[in-house]
């Protein structure tokens, strides 16, 4: 039902799919409004918008889009980095949508995904200052990882490590 027709009690109805052809300009806007509200755009995050499936996709990855009334409000991508493990990385929810549960279900979901695609560990790295997201990791299972036992991050603003280990 388009919006304009929507009954003013029924809620939005919020999507979660798989990237689909045309998704890479929504992928990236939606990246760039809080990488840049915080950080600055680093040259990985430029390599992975220029081509997210040659980046992602090709090599076995995935990337999960929120949809509230069919408008893209949040994303979140899996990069495989072995037969059984995921980075999650670019999990990203509109700033005018967050904090209604939207990263949640979108995180919930590519959990599942990288579950169901056969990973035994999920990994992300993030930055201190994002309590938000990493409370929402937490919650979700991820526990802190000592920086000494990781691979260097190509991203300046890494200083959190975190990882999901299926038992």
């Amino acid at each position: 039902m388009p919006q304009s027709q929507r009954l003013a009690d029924t809620p939005p109805e919020l999507v979660i799919r798989a990237f689909q052809p045309g998704d890479e300009s929504a992928f990236r806007a939606l990246n760039e409004e809080w990488i840049t509200r915080y950080f600055a755009l680093e040259p990985k995050d430029e390599k992975i918008f220029a081509d997210p499936k040659a980046t992602i996709l090709d090599p076995g990855g995935q990337i999960l889009f929120a949809l509230l009334d069919g408008r893209h409000v949040g994303c979140c991508a899996l990069l495989r980095t072995s037969p059984t493990e995921f980075e999650l990385s670019k999990l990203a929810v509109s700033q005018e949508h967050q904090g209604a549960g939207i990263g949640r279900k979108l995180f919930e979901a590519v959990i599942r995904y990288g579950r169901a695609a056969g990973a035994t560990r999920l990994y992300l790295d993030t930055n201190h200052t994002l309590i938000p997201a990493i409370r929402l990791y937490e919650s979700l299972g991820f526990r802190h990882i000592d920086p000494a036992r990781i691979t260097p991050s190509p991203y300046a603003r890494t200083d959190v490590y975190m990882e999901l280990v299926f038992a």
